[in-house]
């Protein structure tokens, strides 16, 4: 092996070594989008490791927000423009987040007439939290039944009726269940009983879900 190949081993080396310490996500892929290589960062952005990146289309790991982006870069490339594209995207985090952030990619080869590969990097923006529903509030199987004659059309004398307990009684669960919930009237309460998942939805007669003893 000549001194110039030598040379062009250990630069190359070197060039991979530092391609993997590099903490911004990047890979190196062919026109098409292919990733042919990825560093440590890339794939964990991803949730995998970089040998398992290796031919994946880099557009499905990170969805463009917009697809006019993506068919402007496509065609600057095949008429072999060598600008700087960048295209919004967004994907799952391994953590489950949705993120948020820009692909930037820029044709590289040895010369003007070669088929350019693309170096991409990924700047991360920021992640939006999946929004899950807040847990229905504890009730009590009593308390739940109440809610479900009132939702109902119950009145007070019927509600103590059906349960077996005094006007008295039922009044007190729903002052009880107003001032946890911070409803101003029993329509409002019962409003909130749905809206947190108390009542169960499409169902009638109305019923609790859910009901938990104290």
């Amino acid at each position: 092996m000549d001194v110039g190949r030598i040379e062009a081993v250990v630069w190359r080396n070197r060039a991979l070594t530092l391609f993997d310490r590099v903490s911004v996500p990047v890979a190196v892929c062919d026109l098409h989008g292919q990733v042919r290589l990825a560093n440590p960062a890339m794939a964990a952005e991803c949730g995998t490791t970089p040998g398992r990146l290796r031919g994946r289309d880099v557009l499905e790991l990170f969805r463009p927000q917009e697809a006019t982006q993506v068919d402007r870069i496509a065609e600057a490339l095949r008429l072999r423009h060598r600008s700087r594209y960048q295209v919004s995207v967004c994907w799952r985090s391994p953590g489950g987040a949705e993120r948020y952030g820009e692909l930037t990619a820029d044709p590289v080869s040895d010369s003007v007439d070669e088929t350019p590969a693309l170096l991409v990097m990924l700047r991360v923006r920021g992640e939006r939290t999946a929004h899950r529903a807040p847990e229905p509030p504890p009730v009590t199987p009593v308390e739940g039944q109440v809610l479900a004659l009132l939702a109902g059309g119950a009145t007070t004398t019927r509600a103590a009726r059906e349960l077996g307990l005094s006007k008295d009684g039922v009044t007190y669960h729903l002052r009880r269940l107003s001032a946890r919930w911070g409803a101003a009237n029993r329509t409002e309460l019962v409003a909130r009983a749905y809206a947190l998942g108390v009542l169960a939805p499409g169902v009638w007669p109305p019923e609790a879900r859910a009901a938990e003893a104290e």
